[in-house]
């Protein structure tokens, strides 16, 4: 009975888990969409560069850890994507680029694959 227990609140860990994960990146579509709206020099657009950073610098930190258990090739193009993220985002930030649209689709594809 313990571990049945045990089990389904791990189960649900999980679930809490990947909610928060969609949750974070649903933030910070929104924050990037109004961004986009704003343009690339304003505050929006820094709040939502620095959000995006944050929370991809925490999953790639994750990813990259042995405790993970994602397959290790999944895990690997998360990375890279996490990566490419960091560098639009870097990009839109110093006014090199105006890509939020790249952004916000990348993050969109990547929180409705969570399941």
């Amino acid at each position: 009975m313990y571990q049945f227990s045990y089990a389904e609140i791990q189960t649900d860990s999980i679930a809490d888990a990947k909610d928060r994960e969609r949750q974070l990146l649903s933030r910070s579509i929104d924050l990037l969409s109004t961004a986009k709206d704003s343009g690339g020099g304003s505050p929006q657009a820094v709040e939502a560069i620095h959000f995006m950073n944050r929370i991809w610098t925490s999953f790639m930190e994750d990813l990259g850890s042995s405790e993970n258990e994602l397959p290790v090739e999944l895990r690997a193009n998360l990375i890279s994507i996490g990566l490419w993220l960091l560098r639009e985002g870097e990009a839109v930030r110093q006014g090199q680029s105006q890509n939020f649209e790249g952004l916000i689709e990348v993050s969109q594809i990547i929180r409705d694959g969570i399941q």
